[in-house]
């Protein structure tokens, strides 16, 4: 599996609208993406990521050798805020 993780500093007043972009366009996902989670700093809440899980690393580069600009961009875009992206192997995983 991998994690995708976009990471912006959104303004407060840009908060609504990126929220409402997640939910928006979160109703349907891409093939192969197992779970998603937006989520903001406690100690800097103008800090925003959303984390991604795909289910391999081909999912991952199929949506994005797409001509299509990644959602979680799009929402960001939203919010006016320009993400950067990091891009992580899950080496262990655990649930309760």
């Amino acid at each position: 599996m991998v994690m995708t993780i976009l990471e912006a500093q959104v303004a407060p007043d840009k908060w609504t609208a990126l929220e409402k972009a997640y939910q928006d366009m979160s109703l349907r996902l891409d093939p192969g993406l197992v779970q998603t989670f937006l989520v903001h700093g406690v100690k800097d809440p103008t800090l925003w990521r959303i984390i991604t899980v795909w289910e391999s690393r081909e999912a991952l580069d199929k949506m994005r050798q797409s001509n299509e600009t990644p959602r979680g961009v799009v929402m960001f875009r939203a919010a006016g805020a320009e993400p950067t992206l990091a891009v992580f192997d899950i080496a262990a995983q655990r649930a309760a």
